[in-house]
């Protein structure tokens, strides 16, 4: 398992359908590490799963399939594949694995819960951005940003990026998507304009 020890005891209700817990990653300094759920229908999803608590994810019922938005967000995924029996998706590029997904995808593509994937490279070479199209559309991003509590929103630091040039080339394409909220691969949800909060962190 590639992901941090630390365990979630709750997880927290976003807005109807979509959920997001944290731990303290002592893999990256105890920096903030997010994961998300989404349950559309009968379908629940995990998406960049990290460890929780079993009685926590009780709220999402059956988890029928784990999104992993990039190679380096296996995180608990493996774990619970096995735990839960639930398909695993992941980047047609991500070539570091631990296991053979289910199945792959790429830019366009519809799935589990409807998410379309969307190719944005930069903190990585494989990452693909996740749209929930809904009441409202929710948006979630790998390793593009940050939103820790009592820090602005901000670009993940440009020496943990592959390439910081091409991140904001993705952040741009991210801005003609429509979305209200914007679950961040570190720290909390953005609920208040995120595409506000994107163009300033652009302009920084």
């Amino acid at each position: 398992m590639n992901g941090p020890i630390a365990v979630a005891t709750e997880i927290d209700e976003v807005v109807p359908g979509v959920w997001t817990w944290h731990v303290h990653d002592e893999r990256i300094g105890g920096y903030l590490s997010a994961a998300h759920a989404v349950r559309t229908g009968d379908e629940a999803v995990l998406i960049d799963p990290l460890g929780v608590a079993t009685a926590a994810l009780e709220p999402l019922g059956a988890i029928s399939a784990i999104v992993v938005s990039a190679g380096t967000h296996q995180r608990w995924t493996w774990r619970y594949r096995r735990e839960l029996g639930a398909q695993v998706w992941a980047p047609s590029l991500s070539q570091t694995l631990e296991e053979e997904p289910d199945g792959r995808y790429g830019e366009g593509d519809r799935l589990p819960a409807g998410l379309l994937a969307i190719f944005t490279p930069g903190a990585g070479t494989t990452q693909h951005s996740l749209l929930l199209e809904g009441e409202p559309n929710v948006l979630f991003t790998p390793d593009l940003f940050t939103n820790v509590p009592g820090e602005p929103f901000a670009f993940v630091p440009a020496q943990y990026m592959h390439d910081p040039v091409e991140a904001r080339r993705s952040a741009e394409k991210l801005l003609g998507l429509d979305f209200s909220v914007l679950c961040t691969g570190h720290g909390v949800p953005v609920l208040d304009d995120p595409h506000e909060a994107i163009r300033a962190a652009l302009a920084s």
